[in-house]
């Protein structure tokens, strides 16, 4: 039973704040619109009950909850990130509030971000704390049309 828990516990801090793609799907799903799958659109009904604006370029949306220390790590960082970068956005939901949300979206543990573009497809997802860089390095590939040029 230890080497057991001892593996999994492993195996979670390996994957933990680590963001990851979410990959397209090849044909379509059985499962309703409103589910999240992989690469699967979201409802553009559920995007915007839950806070995201349509049209902008990224949204980073939070679920936390009440007492999750984590989560206010995530807090802060995604809040940088939108006050540094033009075209992002940060929205938090108290995943305990929005039940029907958490279902759709598959979301399991609190503190999980999703980025989402501006079509309302989840590109990225992450549990856990995620670093700075990494959300910086999935959002720009987004924002290039918006983010002013440097000079040669």
């Amino acid at each position: 039973m230890l080497v057991l828990t001892t593996g999994v516990g492993l195996w979670r801090r390996r994957r933990d704040g680590v963001l990851r793609p979410v990959a397209p799907l090849d044909g379509p799903s059985p499962r309703s619109s409103t589910r999240v799958g992989p690469g699967l659109p979201v409802s553009p009904g559920l995007l915007v009950a839950l806070g995201v604006e349509p049209g902008v370029p990224v949204t980073l949306l939070q679920f936390s909850s009440e007492f999750c220390a984590p989560c206010r790590a995530t807090r802060r960082i995604l809040a940088e990130v939108a006050e540094t970068l033009p075209g992002v956005r940060h929205v938090e939901i108290d995943a305990a509030s929005s039940p029907t949300g958490v279902r759709a979206l598959s979301i399991w543990r609190t503190p999980t971000v999703l980025v989402v573009d501006a079509d309302g497809r989840v590109l990225h997802r992450v549990s856990g704390v995620p670093e700075r860089t990494e959300v910086v390095a999935a959002v720009t590939p987004l924002l290039t049309p918006l983010l002013p040029e440097t000079p040669s």
